[in-house]
């Protein structure tokens, strides 16, 4: 008898945006059953994880660019300037420090506005919509 945990593989995305080739999926998706066994789930959950992957898409992730510019900019000016009080050693642990936390910090401040300005832009097309298919212009229709 298998589980239905070794019956599970990544379909493809139905609908690819466009400019996007249909053969390859954009993200795997999965079944989010269990089998009832928690070792048996994490050890798929952890099977599942691809850091190469993450890396490969890291600009689809969300507030990633910024965030991580934001890091790399403080780390590199906190490691500088600690440098020159301290051995290279000590100075490279406070720049890869100051990264993360930096890193880690501005995303973590701005998902939530960013994910309140996607809301209300949402909001006011879905708002708009109607009122732009009322005010349609007719002289864009072409006789048959």
């Amino acid at each position: 008898m298998t589980s239905p945990a070794s019956e599970r593989s990544p379909s493809e995305d139905p609908n690819p945006p466009p400019g996007t080739s249909s053969s390859v999926p954009r993200r795997p998706i999965y079944q989010t059953e269990t089998t009832g066994n928690y070792w048996t789930d994490v050890r798929e959950a952890f099977q599942r994880l691809s850091p190469f992957d993450d890396l490969r898409r890291i600009d689809e992730i969300p507030c990633a660019r910024n965030s991580l510019l934001s890091g790399i900019a403080s780390g590199v000016g906190v490691g500088f300037i600690r440098g020159l009080s301290v051995r290279p050693f000590a100075a490279c642990n406070w720049a890869v420090g100051t990264f993360m936390l930096v890193s880690l910090g501005t995303w973590y401040d701005d998902m939530p506005t960013n994910i309140l300005e996607e809301r209300r832009r949402v909001q006011t097309v879905v708002e708009q919509l109607p009122k732009r298919m009322l005010a349609k212009p007719k002289d864009s229709e072409t006789p048959s």
